[in-house]
């Protein structure tokens, strides 16, 4: 989508920890190449279920070991000799060797990314230094809940860097301008070390627990986004209606960013309310198409002039620096 430009903002990848497939397309022995991080890299499933991402190259000869590696057991092995390499990156096996290598029997020889598989998507942690994980993913209840739906999944790939992007849920004053909200919501920010809460409030008409909606009347809306890390956003919207939406960012490259969003509602609703929570569904997924065409043509304003109605954003920049390391 889109198209590449050299608009840079100058910004490196940030850590953290990254969605790189949902669990349901990485199944036991699938083996996949893939580029994140700025980065080519294989993303494989063990036998036994493992998933793990790792640097592709073999240390014997270099084959990429995403074109036609082959899962044997709990190792990955390579299309050119068949060296076998398990999850933690160690050379585990060379089928016609009659002694192993001594740099073969030293360590791991490729790098390895720490990995988690929660919320139904496969995990991986980025450092530039490779360094461990800093914060923990939390888990969203009603992905887990056999009384929610099954997700409705989205997806772009968005030339904008992810601090750009996630800017965008502090950036008050947009709403009204890009996508025609009637007025601007007031944004209640919190936060907690890599975790980050906005509490977005803004008025609409009421809705009873039937589902008649009263023109005549407005109540609150609250939509509570809660960050953790760069990496993962948690929308709940709760009114008479109810929806969860997990999105979730990866840098492909430090200009370049694969965005999903991931949908879940209540089984037990009326009809109506089914309605009323596609609809919003519908029309989150269409402000998408709003902000890619400026995300994708603007640059980052690294001292921006900010006004009194712009939002948190200063807030948000600050907190979000946490993310980048210094590159050793």
């Amino acid at each position: 989508m889109g198209h590449q430009n050299d608009l840079s903002s100058g910004l490196p990848i940030p850590m953290g920890w990254y969605a790189v497939a949902y669990s349901k397309d990485l199944q036991p022995k699938d083996v996949q190449a893939v580029h994140f991080f700025g980065q080519e890299l294989v993303l494989f499933r063990t036998e036994g279920g493992r998933a793990q991402l790792m640097e592709p190259y073999c240390p014997h000869l270099g084959a990429h070991l995403g074109y036609g590696g082959e899962v044997k057991g709990e190792a990955l092995a390579c299309p050119f000799h068949a060296w076998e390499i398990d999850a933690c990156g160690s050379v585990v096996n060379i089928p016609y060797a009659k002694n192993t290598p001594k740099r073969a029997s030293e360590g791991p020889c490729l790098h390895t990314f720490p990995m988690q598989e929660r919320n139904q998507m496969v995990w991986a942690w980025y450092h530039p230094n490779k360094q461990e994980p800093s914060y923990d993913i939390q888990d969203i209840p009603q992905l887990a809940d056999p009384d929610w739906s099954e997700i409705d999944t989205y997806d772009w790939e968005i030339n904008t860097c992810l601090q750009e992007s996630g800017e965008n849920a502090v950036d008050i004053a947009h709403f009204v301008y890009v996508h025609g909200t009637h007025e601007m919501p007031q944004a209640t920010v919190t936060l907690d070390g890599a975790y980050r809460t906005t509490d977005m409030i803004s008025r609409s008409p009421a809705i009873d627990e039937e589902g008649n909606i009263d023109m005549e009347t407005t109540e609150e809306m609250h939509l509570v986004t809660k960050n953790l890390g760069p990496g993962l956003a948690v929308q709940e919207f709760s009114r008479a209606f109810k929806t969860v939406m997990m999105a979730t960012m990866v840098p492909l490259n430090a200009e370049r960013i694969k965005l999903r969003f991931a949908f879940t509602k209540p089984k037990d609703i009326s009809e109506q309310f089914n309605m009323f929570t596609d609809v919003l569904i519908e029309e989150i997924v269409r402000q998408v198409g709003h902000d890619i065409p400026i995300w994708e043509h603007k640059i980052y304003r690294d001292n921006p002039i900010l006004c009194d109605g712009d939002g948190p954003i200063a807030k948000y920049r600050k907190w979000f620096k946490q993310f980048y390391a210094e590159e050793g």
